[in-house]
């Protein structure tokens, strides 16, 4: 089963701070030049029809000055005095502002300084001939002005003077720009987002950088600055990479990754097995009695019984491995064989009664030894203890279909053929006990068995439901080709024509019907 790697990539961005001096979003900051108070009082009470005006008396006078040389000095200051003020009006930028002022309603005179309106850069417009609109005669703005104002998009109501943000295509007061999570404003240069949400750095991290569901530490940047993580393919369960070497185990049921708050039950031959499977585990052979009669009562209900009273023994891993070297034919599922169908004669170790818990460790495991004798085709069928009953179960309803083969006489078939049947009745069981919800009448009838136990306090639980999904979603994922390839290719065959014609399509041609 393959394992997800993932890539997350986090959310910056960055505060534009200003100044805001009540002047209108779309207005425009002109230099006014200076004047002295005389010519200011004097342009202040000029309009067109004075400049008018103005010109016509002085082209008169100029017509009096050459038809008469009298008092000529005198004219001629006057001349230029009056020229002077008409250039003035002429040039005027920014006429005083009334009922509709930038700041209220009354005249604002903004503060004269070189080069600037406002104590800063100040935007100066391209001027051409001594003009502000490219040479030609400037026409003095209207008295009214917008009355727009710029609003917080925080409390919505109007930015003043002083500073104020700009972010995420608005503007804010400094203190109304606050972090989605904790509610405290934002005074760093750098932002997250997540959404349309400003975040504290911090605080978007605490909310959204994933952790590892080991180690809980957040999971670490790669080269690359991307948080690179490893997920399971059917938990989801978020680790570190580093947590695939070092050491860190793996149960032997569900696949999922030890955390480090919680400690995995060590069992005598070196597997770790978590609590939650735990809880429904088979733990000796006669625990497992009760699902042997399940299993052999779902095969008559597929008029499929299996005549032969064959074994069924629960033994160790060393136990299983040493069979499984005895057995002179087979087909086994590595890297771990869990369940085999014996035809040869042996002696098997088999688990007497269940262990006792010390700690998290398997103390007193009881054995005895046990005596296979070849009555049939099938001497007997093994399981590896300490599997949680779902798993077990299937694993039996493969062995089992095994020995029904064998004893009808299939001839030998292809492992691909023959492991794809048998893992086809397997996810047929599971199918089945997923949508039964709780074990059988039989498995309830044992005082001993777990399944008993989780009978008892009202059904499966909520993990074991999920856990029987994990099951039947490893038979459908494998990638061997005998286990893998082979069941797709039998359940197929099963959904398109049943399970007796598949079976006699196989006995005749030792093929799957396509």
């Amino acid at each position: 089963m393959g394992w997800l790697t993932k890539f997350f990539r986090g959310s910056t961005h960055n505060i534009s701070e200003g100044q805001y001096h009540s002047r209108p979003a779309g207005e425009t900051t002109w230099n006014e030049p200076s004047s002295s108070p005389v010519v200011t009082d004097f342009l202040s009470d000029f309009n067109n029809e004075d400049i008018d005006r103005a010109i016509a008396l002085s082209l008169s006078e100029e017509e009096q000055r050459k038809a008469k040389a009298i008092d000529k000095d005198m004219h001629l200051e006057e001349d230029e005095l009056l020229a002077r003020a008409i250039q003035e009006s002429l040039n005027v930028e920014s006429p005083p502002r009334r009922n509709g002022s930038a700041n209220g309603g009354n005249t604002y005179h903004p503060p004269r300084e070189p080069g600037t309106t406002n104590g800063g850069n100040a935007y100066q417009p391209p001027r051409e001939n001594g003009t502000a609109n490219g040479g030609n005669a400037y026409q003095p703005l209207p008295f009214m002005f917008s009355s727009g104002f710029r609003a917080c998009a925080g409390c919505h109501r109007e930015i003043g003077h002083g500073r104020f943000l700009s972010c995420m295509g608005a503007v804010w007061h400094p203190e109304c720009f606050r972090c989605h999570a904790c509610s405290q404003p934002i005074y760093d240069y750098e932002f997250s987002m997540s959404g349309n949400h400003p975040y504290h750095k911090t605080c978007y991290k605490e909310q959204f950088h994933p952790k590892c569901d080991v180690c809980k530490q957040f999971i670490p940047t790669n080269m690359n600055g991307l948080i690179e993580y490893r997920a399971h393919p059917f938990w989801l369960q978020k680790y570190c990479p580093s947590h695939e070497v070092d050491g860190t185990p793996r149960c032997c049921s569900c696949e999922r990754m030890e955390p480090r708050e919680s400690k995995y039950v060590l069992l005598d031959d070196g597997r770790k097995l978590c609590l939650e499977c735990l809880d429904s585990a088979v733990m000796d052979t006669s625990e497992c009695q009760p699902l042997y009669l399940e299993i052999q009562e779902f095969y008559e209900g597929l008029n499929m019984k299996v005549e032969q009273q064959i074994p069924l023994l629960l033994v160790e891993r060393q136990a299983l491995n040493e069979a499984m070297e005895g057995e002179k034919a087979g087909h086994h599922h590595l890297p771990e064989t869990r369940g085999l169908c014996l035809s040869e004669e042996q002696t098997v170790s088999t688990i007497l009664r269940r262990p006792r818990m010390a700690g998290n460790k398997i103390m007193e495991m009881i054995t005895e030894p046990y005596r296979l004798t070849r009555r049939c085709e099938v001497t007997a069928i093994l399981i590896l203890y300490g599997l949680p009953r779902l798993l077990t179960g299937s694993i039996l309803a493969h062995e089992m279909m095994h020995a029904w083969l064998r004893l009808r006489g299939y001839r030998t078939l292809s492992p691909d053929v023959e492991e794809g049947i048998c893992q086809v009745l397997a996810h047929m069981w599971i199918e089945s006990e997923i949508m039964a919800g709780s074990g059988s009448s039989a498995a309830s009838s044992s005082s001993g068995s777990s399944t008993s136990r989780s009978s008892k306090k009202g059904g499966r639980s909520q993990f074991e439901r999920k856990l029987g999904d994990f099951f039947k979603h490893q038979i459908e994922t494998d990638t061997s080709m005998a286990y893998g390839e082979g069941f797709r290719a039998g359940n197929r065959a099963v959904m398109q024509y049943g399970l007796k014609r598949t079976l006699e399509h196989i006995r005749l041609t030792g093929t799957f019907p396509f």
